[in-house]
């Protein structure tokens, strides 16, 4: 891992919770439970912490499948704070279902980001970095880009700004409402795999070429079975479609100062990295890194060779953007 300490031990960190990271609650809107998990330097530590970063999660995902990299971002000195999703992992579900993902908005996680954000940059060290994975990406570029949230430098991971669907990139918002129209909107999008035309028996080789680190993934939902989470119903697919829409304005991230990282695989089966390329292309301060059959989505859980690759571009990006803060 460039420019991190890793454990001697990866396999057994990727699934236990760190002695220097503690798991809680945080309450959104006073009354709804959201998973986070912290790592915070001890108070008597003489060495001034890097900066501090949140990560946020893909759909259906969860923190505990990304401890390897958040652990190793603390060892970098970074403060570390990761967020479960509302309504997915262990913050709850939206429909009676636990199965099949739903939103009544994207709007709600937009708030949520918000209502957190604004608490968290109080209580840690800056520079205050915000790191979006699929539709965390997703979700972080548009709260960024509304002026929800002001990080000093955005990392986003295959951020979720289009599908991988045989159906036409303008005709897919008409299909979601279409299929919600004329059937159950509450009914999963799509059987089996992790998106439209994947099955179980191939979602592996979707989301990673490592098969150690997919494998984890369901171990911790085998120890935690709240964190299992299948399809998305089609009101979410409409609904994306209906955010996928407000970042599509034009001016909206062509406004946007943030310095961003976007990184994106070309053999990516669930989001369109023709569609990443031409949101780097809008943002006056954006880097594309690109990959190719070598990567799957889920870049930071990828095999070595590429994850190695994926970290140093962070660490380089953040050294040349977010600096860590000078003593006075």
């Amino acid at each position: 891992m460039t420019g991190i300490t890793e454990p001697l031990d990866t396999a057994a960190l990727r699934r236990t919770i760190p002695a220097d990271a503690r798991e809680s609650v945080w309450l959104a809107d006073k009354f709804a439970p959201i998973r986070r998990i912290d790592w915070s330097h001890p108070k008597g530590n003489t060495k001034r912490p890097r900066g501090s970063l949140l990560f946020v999660p893909g759909r259906a995902d969860f923190y505990e499948k990304y401890l390897e990299t958040l652990d190793g971002w603390f060892h970098q000195g970074w403060q570390v704070t990761a967020l479960d999703w509302r309504w997915q992992a262990g913050s709850g579900r939206y429909h009676r279902d636990p199965q099949v993902g739903g939103v009544s908005d994207f709007s709600i996680w937009i708030n949520d980001l918000s209502e957190f954000w604004a608490s968290w940059i109080k209580t840690v060290p800056g520079p205050h970095v915000l790191v979006g994975h699929s539709l965390g990406g997703h979700l972080a570029l548009r709260a960024a880009a509304e002026r929800r949230v002001h990080p000093s430098a955005l990392v986003l991971s295959a951020p979720m700004l289009g599908f991988v669907t045989p159906i036409p990139r303008r005709v897919q918002p008409w299909f979601a409402w279409l299929m919600c129209a004329v059937a159950d909107r509450n009914r999963a999008a799509w059987r089996g795999g992790e998106g439209p035309g994947d099955s179980a028996a191939t979602r592996g080789t979707t989301l990673t070429h490592d098969a150690g680190r997919y494998a984890d993934e369901a171990w911790w939902r085998a120890q935690r079975p709240e964190l299992d989470l299948g399809p998305a119903s089609w009101d979410w697919v409409r609904k994306a479609s209906d955010s996928l829409a407000r970042i599509a304005q034009p001016g909206l991230l062509e406004s946007l100062t943030v310095p961003t990282l976007l990184l994106g695989t070309r053999a990516d089966r669930l989001v369109a990295y023709a569609d990443i390329a031409r949101a780097a292309a809008r943002l006056p301060h954006a880097e594309l890194v690109a990959f190719g059959a070598e990567a799957a989505h889920e870049l930071l859980r990828e095999a070595d060779p590429v994850r190695d690759r994926v970290l140093a571009a962070i660490t380089q990006f953040l050294d040349r953007t977010a600096p860590p803060v000078q003593p006075a």
